[in-house]
């Protein structure tokens, strides 16, 4: 849809999009500014070994942005197969099971996505640093701001994952989404404050 069209629908009173689709947005548009730092023709020095490691940066930054992408709308599904548990019919016994069954399955869906958004970009901001390290000076705000969206986009989506997570009963999936979210944040917060670092130098 057109960017007026979509921040109408992140304005709208609907329940979707909400926050995870907007982490994950933001996600790709910080993707999508290192990409376009890292395929600038003029590199830090100019050493032809920048060109090459911006490349290969490049290229696992393409699917990490078009993987965060989907996740806009998958975070906008997860929340719609939530919703429609929670209508299930709860008249009999047989009937709440089933309901209960339903909320456990689709509330599981709807941590798996956030966490997915905190993969990736993590994975994005690993390759920030090649960026900041190699990148063109001039365009160094431009990586800094990649930086700053995909750190914003990730503690965002960390954000629903604890919510969701409160209503989850599979203790061992907690306890497995739990130790992952922390891993995710703290490693993705080690890239960044690296990338910065460069970033100044």
């Amino acid at each position: 849809m057109a960017l007026v069209d979509l921040l109408d629908a992140f304005a709208s009173n609907e329940p979707v999009p909400g926050g995870g689709s907007a982490a994950a947005l933001a996600g790709a548009l910080g993707a999508s500014l290192l990409i376009m730092v890292a395929g600038l023709p003029k590199t830090r020095t100019g050493a032809p070994e920048e060109a090459a490691d911006l490349a290969e940066a490049s290229a696992r930054l393409r699917p990490l942005r078009d993987s965060l992408l989907e996740l806009v709308d998958d975070d906008s599904r997860a929340y719609q197969k939530v919703l429609e548990a929670m209508r299930r019919p709860k008249g009999t016994d047989a009937e709440r099971e089933a309901r209960r069954g339903a909320i456990e399955g689709a509330m599981q869906g709807a941590t798996r996505v956030p966490l997915e958004t905190m993969r990736f970009c993590q994975q994005a901001l690993r390759g920030a640093t090649a960026v900041a390290t190699d990148g063109n000076r001039h365009a160094s705000t431009d990586t800094g701001t990649a930086v700053e969206l995909l750190v914003a986009a990730l503690h965002s989506a960390g954000m629903n994952v604890d919510v969701n997570l409160k209503s989850v009963s599979d203790e061992a999936f907690v306890e497995r989404v739990t130790a992952e979210r922390a891993e995710l944040a703290a490693d993705a917060d080690a890239d960044a404050a690296r990338a910065r670092e460069l970033l100044r130098t």
